[in-house]
């Protein structure tokens, strides 16, 4: 919910959600890739087929935002980042099979020799 919550004003472009991507210098475009990536991550902790891989994504999310909070912001928010980092990290590290086994299963599936 947490995530879900956070996902929805960048994606709507709150003022501070626009000024703090503002600040950061990347360009808004990382604003909805954030967004998204936030809410889809909210969404897969829900489907158990999918929480290791959102986990993961989570993870990332989170040592992105702890970094840019701690080296261009200078924010506070590095606070609940940083635990957040950790908690998904280990989710995803608890279901690495999980992630291994669908990783696989898309590799099976791919159409690699076309590409090739």
């Amino acid at each position: 919910m947490f995530f879900a919550l956070a996902a929805l004003p960048k994606l709507a472009g709150a003022h501070y959600a626009v000024t703090m991507f503002g600040q950061i210098g990347a360009g808004q475009w990382l604003r909805y890739l954030v967004g998204t990536a936030e809410l889809a991550g909210a969404a897969g902790l829900l489907i158990p087929r999918l929480a290791g891989l959102a986990a993961a994504g989570l993870a990332a999310d989170m040592a992105g935002a702890s970094i840019i909070n701690a080296t261009v912001l200078h924010s506070a928010a590095i606070a609940i980042t940083v635990p957040l980092c950790a908690a998904f990290t280990l989710i995803a590290i608890s279901r690495r099979a999980q992630i291994r086994n669908m990783a696989a299963a898309i590799m099976r599936r791919w159409p690699w020799e076309r590409i090739v």
